[in-house]
C-alpha cells in the first residue's frame, strides 16, 4: 500500500507543482463547486497511477488543483463507491494519496436520503457522527504502522471545532442546516421502507452509500474530515416515494450553491491548520 501510495504521490507531484491544503471530494450532483475553484490543473483518473476510475453518473473523473477562497485545494471530481465492486482499500486509495500530498483536512460531501422525520428536501445535514452498516471496513488486513495504528479511535471522526465553523457560517447566511448521524450502506439499491425504518431506529438522521469508509482511511492517517450531506430524498413513513439516480443528482444539483457557499467561506476564513 505504501508503496502504491509513494508511487501515485510522485506522479502527481512531478506532473504539477502545487501544495494542496484541503482535499475535497464531491458527491453525486455536486461537482458545481468546481466552477468556484480557480483551476490550475487537471488530471484524469484513468491517467494516474493506481487510481480507480469513476463509472458512476455525477461522477466526472477529475482530480483538479486550484484555489477556492483563497487557499489551496484539491478535489476529486467523482468519487468511487464499495457498489462499484472497488475494495474498500481501492475506494480509499484517493484518501491516502490526498494526505501525502500534503492536505491538512478532508471535507467530503455526498447526497443522502433524510430518515429522521423532521428533515425536508433540500435540507444541508452537517455531519457530526456515523453509523457503518456496509458490512466491512478499509482498515481490515495486515495493518501498515507508517499510516497508522492498529486500532485507530472513532470517537472524534468529525472535527467538532470545524461543525462549529461551518454552522455559524451557515447562520450568518441564513441557510437552513441540520447536524446529524450518516448511517453508510453499500447500495446500489435504494432502501426498502422497512430498511429505512431500521436506519432511523438504529439512531440515524441519514442514509447514503458512500463517506464512511473515506473517514475511517483518514482518521486512521489523523487527518481531520468535515462532512456534509444535502437531503435529496426521504426515508420516512408517509413521504417516500419511488426515486431514481437521476432524482437524486437533480435534487443535489438544486441545494449545491448553498453547500459550496459554506465550504468556500469555511476554507477561505480558516486560521491555518
Amino acid at each position: 500500500m505504501l508503496e502504491k501510495i509513494q508511487e501515485t504521490t510522485s506522479y502527481i507531484r512531478n506532473k504539477i507543482d502545487f501544495a494542496p491544503e484541503f482535499g475535497i471530494v464531491l458527491g453525486t450532483g455536486l461537482g458545481g463547486l468546481v466552477n468556484e475553484i480557480e483551476v490550475v490543473s487537471t488530471l484524469l483518473y484513468r491517467d494516474i497511477p493506481n487510481f480507480p476510475v469513476s463509472t458512476v453518473k455525477g461522477h466526472e473523473g477529475h482530480l483538479i488543483f486550484g484555489k477556492l477562497g483563497g487557499r489551496h485545494v484539491m478535489a476529486l471530481q467523482g468519487r468511487f463507491h464499495y457498489y462499484e465492486g472497488y475494495s474498500m482499500k481501492e475506494i480509499t486509495f484517493p484518501i491516502r494519496v490526498m494526505k501525502y500530498l500534503g492536505i491538512k483536512l478532508l471535507i467530503l460531501s455526498n447526497a443522502a436520503g433524510g430518515v429522521n422525520p423532521e428533515y425536508q428536501i433540500g435540507d444541508l445535514m452537517i455531519i457530526r457522527d456515523h453509523i457503518n452498516l456496509m458490512g466491512s471496513n478499509p482498515l481490515i488486513g495486515k495493518n501498515d504502522t507508517g499510516l497508522g495504528p492498529r486500532f485507530p479511535d472513532m470517537s472524534d471522526a468529525y472535527d467538532k471545532n470545524i461543525i462549529r465553523h461551518a454552522t455559524k457560517i451557515a447562520r450568518i447566511h441564513n441557510i437552513h442546516f441540520q447536524v446529524g448521524v450518516y448511517a453508510a450502506v453499500t447500495g446500489p439499491t435504494f432502501e426498502t421502507p422497512a430498511e429505512y425504518k431500521y436506519i432511523r431506529i438504529l439512531g440515524a438522521d441519514a442514509v447514503g452509500m458512500s463517506t464512511v469508509p473515506e473517514t475511517i482511511v483518514a482518521r486512521h492517517m489523523s487527518l481531520p474530515v468535515f462532512a456534509v450531506s444535502v437531503i435529496s430524498d426521504l426515508g420516512v413513513e408517509g413521504k417516500i416515494v419511488e426515486i431514481s439516480h437521476d432524482d437524486v443528482i437533480d435534487a443535489a444539483s438544486l441545494v449545491e450553491p448553498k453547500m459550496t457557499l459554506v465550504i468556500k467561506e469555511m476554507i477561505e476564513k480558516m486560521e491555518s491548520l
